[in-house]
């Protein structure tokens, strides 16, 4: 009976990582308030990120103001490989980061440990 309950413990569990790595998810989508002709989004870090597809318009200057909640190390950096952006990001702070939108295209940001992921799309 042991060797049955930890079997499906274990076939639960590979289950789960596969999900979770391998699993189609849900993304939260964002379209940039224009204001004063400055676009911005604001993005809870909690668990991941609240809002994952940044949409900005090409040539108006943007940031993005990144909320971190959460205490794991995975979630204390954001990474814009595209920008060459390495930004700490203190817990229950907000930190503002400046995107150059003078190029069309898809660009990733991703958490320190490349687990978490998200996009900046510019358009015209």
């Amino acid at each position: 009976m042991s060797k049955l309950i930890v079997s499906m413990i274990g076939i639960t569990v590979v289950g789960f990582i596969i999900w979770w790595f391998f699993g189609k998810h849900e993304q939260s989508t964002a379209i940039a308030d224009v204001k004063a002709d400055t676009q911005s989004v604001d993005i809870e870090v909690n668990g991941g990120y609240s809002v994952e597809t940044v949409i900005l318009k090409q040539g108006i200057p943007a940031v993005l103001n990144f909320k971190r909640l959460d205490s794991s190390s995975c979630l204390d950096h954001v990474v814009f490989p595209e920008f060459g952006i390495n930004r700490e990001l203190p817990k229950g702070e907000v930190e503002t980061i400046e995107i150059d939108t003078s190029q069309v295209g898809k660009f990733q940001w991703a958490c320190g440990m490349d687990m978490f992921r998200g996009n900046v799309i510019i358009e015209k």
